[in-house]
């Protein structure tokens, strides 16, 4: 199985921003995505939740399992990354990962979601992370799903 993924433009989960002003680069690792400011060197929004690498597994055929590294400058309660999501190009969610509680000392993390139904001719799903103050806002990741 192959996985590329690809940092999109902020407020834009679906790539239909100018393919000039896009500020990731493609990358391709078996059986891992890694993007972001890791691949690209891209500067990460201090205010909003931002993915910065997605691990997609196909544990069955159509079941997928993420880890997202997620990072996020959290402040307590009032303002911490509080989820995150896997969206399919049609804007449906696949699959939500709630955070249960901030991470002030552990950044960035890394927290997994199994049993996520993907189908078959899904072949790219975003990945996006929330913040209880902006919402959703932050660095995304498109993930290609390579299938036999």
């Amino acid at each position: 199985m192959l996985v590329t993924c690809t940092l999109l433009p902020d407020n834009d989960p679906m790539g239909n921003a100018d393919p000039g002003k896009r500020r990731g680069r493609t990358g391709a690792v078996a059986a891992v995505a890694v993007a972001g400011w890791l691949l690209a060197g891209v500067a990460v929004n201090a205010g909003e939740a931002d993915v910065l690498a997605v691990e997609a597994v196909e544990t069955a055929p159509g079941v997928w399992r993420f880890d997202v590294t997620v990072a996020h400058d959290d402040a307590g309660w009032d303002h911490y990354a509080d989820a995150w999501e896997v969206v399919a190009p049609d804007g449906s969610v696949l699959g939500t990962r709630v955070l249960a509680h901030p991470h002030d000392n552990e950044q960035p993390f890394t927290r997994s979601l199994a049993g996520v139904a993907i189908p078959p001719e899904t072949r790219q799903v975003d990945v996006r992370a929330r913040d209880s103050v902006h919402g959703f806002g932050g660095a995304v990741v498109r993930v290609t799903l390579e299938r036999p």
